[in-house]
């Protein structure tokens, strides 16, 4: 799997918003199949930053209905990645 396959957008709400600002977290959607190595790999080489750890949590999709007709939204996968201490967290995340 590629890195740039692997992490697909920063997620950018207030919690995470809080989580950046408070300390060294920064919060992606990645996908499913990704392990955490492989989301400590990409992240350090898209980013140039070192890792500490990485925690990763699934989000299951919700129920949609439009009328008689029912869907599911797919599941996805998200990473909270804490940088070391010392680096700081990229030039394109400080404005969001």
């Amino acid at each position: 799997m590629k890195q740039t396959d692997v992490i697909r957008r920063p997620l950018i709400t207030e919690k995470t918003t809080l989580l950046r600002e408070a300390g060294r977290t920064i919060v992606f959607e990645v996908a499913p199949h990704a392990t955490k190595v492989d989301i400590k790999r990409a992240v350090e080489k898209l980013l140039g930053t070192k890792v500490e750890a990485v925690r990763t949590s699934i989000a299951h999709g919700k129920m949609k209905r439009q009328g008689r007709f029912v869907g599911q939204r797919a599941d996805w996968k998200k990473a909270y990645v804490k940088l070391r201490e010392g680096e700081k967290v990229p030039e394109f995340l400080e404005g969001a």
